[in-house]
């Protein structure tokens, strides 16, 4: 559905100013007119119009897979690129601006998580536009306004509950990443010839188009602006953001290689293809990255036809799984091989104020999963709180010492025979009751917050996003279109329509007991649990949680938008 706000003909406008075939849709804002420039959208239009077809064709390839891993394939290398993984070519040098990335922390582009992020003490920041990201008209263009205020180095936030200002700690600063949306992701605000713009094309345009000039003078050393990417599963997909790059540049006037990139493997396709993205990217490529809780999700994507491959409860799918340690080994072989970092994977614990036992495990755990990263050769990890950036850091420099990355001394040329079968080997585990309820009410729990604007949720002592919100989501319509037995309680309960149906009602009157009667009655709770209930039961599998629930945060402005 799309809504239209409420609109007389007689209400004082504010248009965007745009070029031929472009129409915004999205509230007016006298800020948001400093972004959507009229050169601005030219810029992305352009974008639009020389690649949509080229994304278009990658989408309708991943579907053609899928049918074909429907049927009964299993994903694997590909004998017509081998000559690609088997030679030894090398990609352009790591910037030495970001040479050092041992810890980096996420999180979406709101102006006191940017400020707070570059503060950290984390070597990067990666800004994001996608999984921990509400996709409102508001939260988009806002941060592109934020982005572009951190790059000019002048952002500041009033926080008037703490009569507190926020501010930039110059120069002891985290390096700037952005990670645009997927290219399945469209941005329905936008229309470039009568159809809806491709998310990550506005999201990169824009913010390339303001900030290339003045970020590679003050933040990239000449280099950037860097960039992470999403969601990709075949190298035909890093070709398109290869091209993307370099019209960017030559429109910048910018040297090629310029912009720099890091690929998110969190697809079973895309791990058959890191040499290959890399090889596609090899000017503009600065590593890969384990992005294990959609790795976690695509595992059940993919097979989702496989009866023979169901997940235990998703808390036993970790790092030390066969499967999810040889995706990480062989990472790391393949970026080092060809000379780029090789990043791990996130902690998505959050600090227990209110209870220092618990603290402390939870601190253990996250010492003890570094410790394994860094002792494989990571290059980097990940952190979803800035409470965790000491403990990481001082498990990666007690290791690393002062060598920037591992590059060099951690080739784990032992990862190179990993096979197609110890990438696919079925993960072991059992399934509990209590999967089940926790898939369901952390998946409704953050649909209801994705609805309200907040695209990062703290739930149970961990950061959840979207990624982690599709493994709820996969896993209960996995175990619900099998009739899986939970056999992990010593009861044998099968899991049915009727079964699921009671868990529902039971778990919302959980949140409800939560978060209070009056959050739950003016939250999105309800709406939000007619989506995911209406995904787990469905007859075939919805690709991505957020493909839906978009539709119903869409607002288009007809005729030029209120000044609000």
């Amino acid at each position: 559905m799309t809504n239209v706000a409420p609109y007389s003909r007689t209400t004082s406008l504010n248009c965007y100013d745009v070029p031929n075939g472009v129409d915004v849709r999205g509230r007016y804002d006298d800020e948001f007119a400093k972004i959507l420039t009229k050169d601005a959208l030219q810029f992305v239009s352009e974008l639009q119009r020389e690649f949509r077809s080229h994304i278009k064709y990658a989408l309708e390839c991943r579907k053609e897979a899928q049918r074909k891993y429907n049927a009964g394939c299993l994903p694997g290398f590909d004998p017509a690129t081998r000559c690609i993984r088997e030679g030894e070519w090398v990609c352009a040098s790591v910037p030495p601006a970001v040479a050092d990335r041992r810890v980096e922390i996420t999180g979406p582009v709101e102006r006191k998580m940017i400020i707070n992020a570059l503060n950290s003490g984390a070597k990067v920041f990666m800004a994001d536009f996608e999984d921990s990201l509400s996709l409102t008209w508001e939260k988009l263009m806002r941060g592109q306004v934020n982005l572009k205020d951190a790059v000019d180095g002048t952002i500041t936030f009033y926080d008037q509950a703490r009569n507190r200002l926020y501010k930039l700690n110059h120069p002891h600063t985290a390096k700037l990443f952005v990670r645009p949306r997927g290219w399945h992701l469209p941005e329905a605000h936008i229309l470039v010839d009568g159809e809806p713009a491709t998310g990550c094309l506005v999201d990169f345009g824009l913010y390339f188009y303001h900030n290339h000039a003045t970020f590679r003078r003050t933040r990239g050393a000449g280099y950037g602006p860097f960039f992470y990417l999403p969601k990709m599963e075949h190298a035909r997909e890093a070709r398109i953001w290869n091209s993307v790059f370099e019209r960017a540049e030559t429109m910048a006037g910018l040297g090629s290689g310029s912009i720099r990139a890091t690929v998110l493997i969190e697809t079973l396709p895309a791990v058959f293809q890191m040499d290959e993205i890399l090889y596609e990217l090899r000017d503009h490529s600065i590593g890969l990255n384990c992005g294990r809780w959609d790795y976690i999700f695509s595992y059940v994507k993919t097979f989702q036809a496989h009866p023979d491959r169901l997940l235990p409860d998703r808390v036993q799918v970790g790092m030390t799984q066969h499967f999810m340690r040889s995706y990480s080994d062989l990472l790391i072989h393949t970026c080092h091989r060809r000379g780029v970092h090789a990043m791990g994977g996130m902690a998505a614990q959050i600090p227990i104020r209110d209870d220092q036992v618990a603290n402390e495990a939870a601190l253990e755990l996250v010492r003890k999963d570094k410790l394994r990263e860094v002792r494989a050769g990571h290059d980097g990890t990940w952190a979803a709180h800035p409470g965790l950036i000491s403990v990481i850091m001082e498990v990666f420099t007690n290791y690393m010492g002062a060598t920037p990355n591992q590059i060099e001394t951690m080739k784990r040329e032992d990862a190179a025979i990993v096979t197609e079968e110890d990438l696919l080997q079925r993960p072991s585990g059992v399934r509990t009751m209590e999967g089940l309820r926790l898939n369901t009410r952390v998946g409704i729990q953050y649909l209801a917050a994705w609805l309200t604007g907040t695209g990062s949720v703290p739930l149970y002592n961990l950061m959840e996003d979207a990624a982690t919100a599709e493994i709820s989501r996969v896993q209960n319509w996995q175990w619900l279109k099998y009739g899986v037995v939970l056999d992990g309680d010593g009861l044998g309960v099968k899991v049915s329509l009727d079964l699921f149906a009671r868990v529902v009602e039971e778990e919302m009157a959980k949140i409800e007991k939560e978060v209070g009667e009056e959050k739950f009655k003016h939250g999105k709770y309800k709406e939000a649990c007619k989506i995911f209930n209406r995904q787990c039961t469905a007859p075939t599998l919805d690709e991505f949680l957020t493909l839906d629930a978009y539709n119903h945060i869409v607002i288009h402005h007809p005729n030029g938008s209120p000044r609000l």
